[in-house]
């Protein structure tokens, strides 16, 4: 076995030792990195909270998010608990395992929030949320250490180009026509979902190891479905959507989110019943699947999601005089 996979499976398994008692902490940490958190985060954020920063952190995790689904698919790491029965799947996952999605979006997101508060304590708060993200994964089984590595390193080195090159592009964007900015925006979408696909395409003389799928259904869990190019849909259509909305709003005044308190929360109330409508309702209407139509239908619901978080809600919260 390779030795960097035999260390990390020992690790996991002293890691787990520790008790029971490090579950419930360990996957609370992990849902701070999860789509359900994000999807009220970042609305709560650019709703209620300041848009700027909404912007910055729904660009950075989306791009992030994406960045992950590409970069997993060549490497063909194995999770943990596909290669050990000795390790306890206290979580499951589908895709492959390197490098962790939930430790390179976290310095993304909890970085750009903490840059753009730009207190001590807030980076120190970032920086502890970043470490204890990574660890939890280690500790469910469903990552190794070195995925965790891999996955910060890409994380800050995500972190710090948004930070460096942020201005001076949006001000380049800004300065676009509305019809290039929607142009611009779908075509690093669509390059997004196409290197996806290459990578699945060099792949498909590849095989899983047999006992990765026993291992991963063993106690009744989902079996791999590494190939799945869901998750890179989700994360570009939800870009795109976004750069729609606000290329639409920023000619008619823009958006803020100042005001009384009453109208934040209210307009984080009427919003999140908007998500609620796309992100859930239509996940029953339209087809779901890994061929081609459910895919568009896909991207087309995700386009709508990230279009009504900066254009829709906004102009609802205009009328209904939330602003």
């Amino acid at each position: 076995m390779n030795p960097i996979i035999s260390f990390g499976i020992s690790f996991i398994i002293t890691f787990q030792s520790l008790g029971a008692w490090l579950e419930a902490p360990m996957k609370f940490f992990t849902f701070l990195g999860t789509e359900d958190f994000f999807i009220i985060a970042l609305p709560l954020v650019y709703w209620s909270i300041d848009a700027a920063l909404g912007l910055r952190l729904g660009f950075i995790l989306l791009f992030s998010t994406g960045f992950n689904e590409i970069v997993k698919l060549p490497f063909h790491g194995p999770r943990p608990y596909w290669v050990s029965t000795n390790i306890r799947p206290l979580a499951s996952e589908t895709s492959f395992g390197v490098p962790s999605g939930h430790s390179q979006i976290s310095p993304g997101f909890w970085g750009m929030l903490a840059s753009y508060v730009h207190k001590v304590w807030v980076w120190i708060l970032a920086l502890l949320l970043v470490v204890l993200i990574g660890l939890s994964r280690l500790y469910l089984g469903v990552h190794f250490p070195h995925d965790v590595l891999i996955g910060w390193a890409l994380g800050f080195l995500t972190l710090w180009a948004f930070v460096k090159f942020w201005d001076s592009v949006a001000a380049r964007v800004k300065a676009m026509t509305f019809w290039n900015q929607i142009g611009l925006a779908f075509a690093v979408s669509l390059i997004m979902i196409l290197l996806g696909a290459l990578f699945v395409f060099l792949s498909r003389g590849w095989t899983m190891p047999a006992d990765w799928i026993t291992n991963a259904t063993r106690d009744g869990g989902p079996a791999p479905n590494p190939f799945s190019l869901s998750g890179l849909i989700t994360a570009s259509a939800t870009l795109f959507g976004l750069c729609i909305g606000l290329s639409w709003v920023t000619p008619r005044g823009g958006f803020s989110a100042s005001g009384p308190v009453a109208k934040r929360a209210l307009r984080f109330i009427v919003g999140l019943i908007g998500v609620g409508i796309l992100y859930i309702g239509l996940k029953y209407i339209f087809p779901d699947g890994d061929t081609l139509i459910p895919y568009i239908f896909r991207y087309i619901r995700y386009t709508l999601v990230g279009f009504w978080v900066t254009g829709g809600a906004t102009q609802v919260f205009s009328k209904l005089q939330l602003i």
